[in-house]
């Protein structure tokens, strides 16, 4: 995959002259300085925040068109560079839209509600809650959601969500998550506007739409990149899509360690260096 806002290998090399001394290898990836958890302390202007979440948004439409959830995103899985360009990282976790997917995923306090509550074929948009977390702390300086076990971080949740009704409760499949959430008091959905105060409204729209508890109504990666909030940055025309669906079938084949070690050499030997791509245009920004 090669997408500005995704990390990407420029190179590999391994200093064995053959498959008999092959043991080691070397991935060249481009520098970035930092990620967003380490700087999550600092004070993110309104117009920082447009720039890097609608570089988050970018990345996350072109791993979706090629069918691929990235599953556990967070600030640590945020690589930026003193420029503010910013790339996903880490996709230890990701898997095919369409593969079967446990609720086991994704640092607790970024997780989708649908994960929480056993959806076994949750869709992509579960990392648009995750941006939607992302973005809350960004505003705030605060985790949105911080549930100190799954549990507790489903009531976090629903404390800024509201207790959702019977069309909601209706489509999940677990029947001990349709009881529990049946069992709950109704409580109403807290107002965006006060829960981040020093946001702007578009931004405050944004994020509601992002943290959605019901799938079917949340935004989508492309939807979330047309919303009003990004105006100032926008270019449709960096927000590609994949040409063609991401191709994992080699995940599947059972191989020998030496059978593994013939095919990752060849791959090696074989490796075209890939010239950098970023974006064609500056933004002037610098990240402190």
């Amino acid at each position: 995959m090669q997408h500005e806002n995704v990390i990407g290998l420029l190179d590999v090399f391994t200093p064995a002259s053959s498959l008999r001394n092959f043991h080691d290898f070397y991935l060249v990836m481009p520098f970035m300085q930092t990620d967003l958890q380490k700087i999550m302390g600092v004070e993110f202007s309104e117009e920082k925040i447009q720039y890097l979440v609608y570089q988050m948004l970018k990345g996350l439409k072109y791993i979706h068109s090629a069918g691929i959830v990235h599953r556990d995103l967070k600030p640590g899985n945020l690589a930026v560079n003193e420029d503010c360009e910013l790339k996903i990282l880490d996709f230890g976790l990701a898997r095919h839209a369409d593969a079967e997917m446990t609720g086991y995923v994704v640092t607790r306090w970024y997780r989708a509600p649908e994960v929480i509550l056993s959806w076994m074929h949750y869709n992509q948009t579960v990392d648009i809650w995750s941006v939607g977390c992302i973005m809350a702390e960004m505003l705030t300086g605060k985790t949105l959601f911080k549930g100190k076990d799954y549990l507790d971080q489903l009531m976090q949740i629903l404390k800024v969500t509201g207790v959702p009704g019977a069309e909601f409760v209706q489509k999940l499949n677990d029947k001990a998550a349709k009881s529990y959430i049946q069992s709950l008091p109704q409580t109403p959905k807290k107002d965006f506007t006060q829960l981040f105060p020093r946001a702007s409204p578009q931004a405050t729209d944004l994020l509601e739409k992002m943290l959605e508890l019901d799938v079917d109504k949340r935004l989508t990666a492309s939807q979330a990149l047309a919303h009003p909030f990004f105006e100032p940055f926008r270019d449709p025309e960096e927000e590609t899509e994949a040409q063609q669906p991401f191709d994992d079938s080699l995940e599947h084949e059972k191989l020998t360690v030496d059978e593994w070690k013939q095919h990752i050499y060849k791959e090696i030997v074989n490796f075209s260096p890939i010239s950098r791509k970023d974006s064609r245009r500056r933004s002037g920004m610098k990240l402190q």
